[in-house]
């Protein structure tokens, strides 16, 4: 059974840093690719950043050069660093695994509300 457990959302103050974790059951990584997602309240979920099970990373063009995402094989987590933050990305942000077959599989997510 795959299990994804998003952790470490919180309050922050703008230009603050968070640094969210997922920690993943049942599955490998390197048979993933890996994404963050992100709904604000009112708004479609929309992606945020991947990396791909080769290890390439892309991000939104609203979080490039703030965000970074990476993964720790040996814990079975992926990261999502959150820098210079911003009111604009208070949302629930959510940990997706597509494993080779197209199979997604979603944590149930971690709420981020940066003040301004």
């Amino acid at each position: 059974q795959v299990q994804l457990v998003e952790s470490g959302g919180g309050l922050v103050q703008a230009g603050g840093s968070l640094r969210l974790s997922c920690v993943a059951s049942g599955i490998i990584f390197s048979n993933n690719a890996m994404g963050w997602y992100r709904q604000a309240p009112g708004k479609q979920r929309e992606w945020v950043a991947g990396m791909s099970r080769t290890g390439i990373t892309n991000y939104a063009d609203s979080v490039k050069g703030r965000f970074t995402i990476s993964i720790d094989n040996h814990k079975n987590t992926v990261y999502l660093q959150m820098n210079v933050l911003k009111p604009e990305d208070t949302a629930d942000y959510y940990c997706k695994a597509v494993n080779r077959y197209g199979m997604d599989y979603w944590g149930k997510g971690t709420l981020v509300t940066v003040s301004s």
